[in-house]
């Protein structure tokens, strides 16, 4: 997707492009030793929001590359506009006004992000891998400081983090923008319909009206079961603990005891994706073969364990973003955009090497 350049602001938060970047973008206005203190402030206000409103925009476009940018977009609109903010609604309010416009318009192009299981049955492990397809077509990984604020109740906490796992994002993005807004509102922020409505300029009949058709959609994708799940118990984290040694050891029985017989392996930017333990382990032991010797350093993402993969040789392979249910790993996602990923994760581009600057 072509971005341009950043032009026009409005108080209400009217959309305009959106401004261009692949990494973290700066924040709000560059700091200068001569900005008067009164100026300040309200930047200092406005950052406050940044890790909610990127979380919204993240469960929005499906790529935190994309949410990052439109959140630093919301951020320059609504400092432009600060003076004539009139405080008919709360600053929060206001600026995720600000933010559901630029998502929109980024919207309005109609692709969607998807995870490889979403366009395409399993792959055979004795298939072309392929070259991978464009960057815009797969839903990215997050780290969850980026997108999760901290939250004083508990049961909000374990909340935000399901509705960041990626089976949910995918989920998310097979609805039609406005559903999409409405949805997230309503069901994970626990907005008001007379909140939302007035968000949107539209009616709160018009706002149940989509979000009872948002509700069907995902209902019959499959992929959005509404589980809180809590943070990982003691079973939870042995068996992290033995998968990251079977990884590691590239210990193939292992391995496969701790994979779940229906678990699947997916590696964007392929349109490849593994089923059953079995298919699993034969393509490890075949084309992935290279991952032998392999490092995992355990990062968050989407609410869930993950980890920076390096091979024997120290050179980053993959960020995988791990899902476990009934004692045994049932998701292995793996995204191999190392270039970006890795910075986005904080981790160094070489495995004991100095972290990114």
């Amino acid at each position: 997707m072509k971005r341009s350049s950043t032009s026009g602001t409005t108080a209400d938060g009217g959309a305009g492009p959106v401004a261009g970047g692949t990494g973290r973008p700066p924040r709000t206005e560059p700091a200068d030793a001569k900005e008067p203190v009164a100026r300040q402030e309200p930047v200092d206000r406005l950052e406050a929001h940044r890790t909610e409103l990127t979380g919204y925009c993240y469960r929005m476009l499906g790529s935190a590359f994309e949410a990052e940018d439109a959140v630093q977009e919301t951020m320059v609109r609504a400092w432009r506009a600060y003076d004539r903010f009139e405080g008919r609604a709360s600053l929060r309010s206001w600026l995720y006004r600000i933010a559901t416009n630029v998502c929109l318009d980024l919207l309005k192009g109609g692709q969607r992000r998807a995870r490889p299981m979403d366009l395409a049955s399993p792959s055979s492990v004795d298939g072309p891998i392929g070259t991978g397809l464009p960057e815009a077509t797969w839903i990215g990984p997050v780290p969850d400081q980026r997108v999760l604020a901290s939250a004083a109740d508990p049961a909000e906490t374990a909340v935000a983090r399901e509705s960041v796992r990626l089976a949910f994002i995918a989920a998310l993005q097979r609805l039609a923008p406005r559903q999409r807004a409405v949805l997230i509102l309503r069901e994970v922020l626990s907005w008001s319909a007379s909140e939302v409505a007035e968000l949107l300029g539209s009616s709160v009949a018009s706002v149940n009206s989509a979000l009872q058709r948002a509700r069907a959609t995902l209902a019959a994708s499959g992929d959005a079961a509404d589980v809180v799940r809590q943070p990982l118990d003691d079973a939870q984290q042995a068996l992290l603990r033995r998968y990251v040694d079977a990884f590691e050891r590239f210990d193939m029985d292992a391995l496969t005891a701790v994979l779940h017989e229906d678990s699947t392996l997916s590696m964007p930017p392929l349109e490849l994706w593994l089923r059953g333990r079995e298919d699993i382990v034969k393509w490890m032991l075949g084309p992935g073969c290279g991952c032998e010797g392999s490092r995992l350093v355990p990062v968050a993402a989407n609410g869930r364990p993950a980890f920076g993969q390096y091979r024997a040789d120290g050179t980053p392979w993959a960020i995988q973003v791990i899902e476990t249910a009934e004692g045994r790993v049932t998701a292995l996602q793996c995204f191999l955009d190392t270039e970006r990923l890795f910075p986005l994760f904080g981790l160094p581009l070489r495995h004991g090497g100095p972290p990114p600057g």
